[in-house]
């Protein structure tokens, strides 16, 4: 699933969502995630294409 973004602004603000929701994600779950980059790209593609993103299903899933 592809994922793009028009301008610099707009990626930098879908890494800031994705910062917060994982934050969220990870005081639910009350530890670290040393994987959170696999967890915020899909998040963020999860986002583009309309479905809710990981938090609450598991990083990376």
């Amino acid at each position: 699933m592809p994922a793009t973004y028009d301008s610099v602004a707009e990626l930098a603000d879908a890494l800031r969502r994705a910062a917060a929701a994982h934050g969220r994600y990870e005081a639910e779950t009350g530890r670290p995630d040393p994987d959170w980059p696999t967890w915020y790209a899909q998040y963020m593609a999860d986002e583009q294409a309309g479905r809710p993103g990981p938090a609450g299903r598991g990083a990376g899933t």
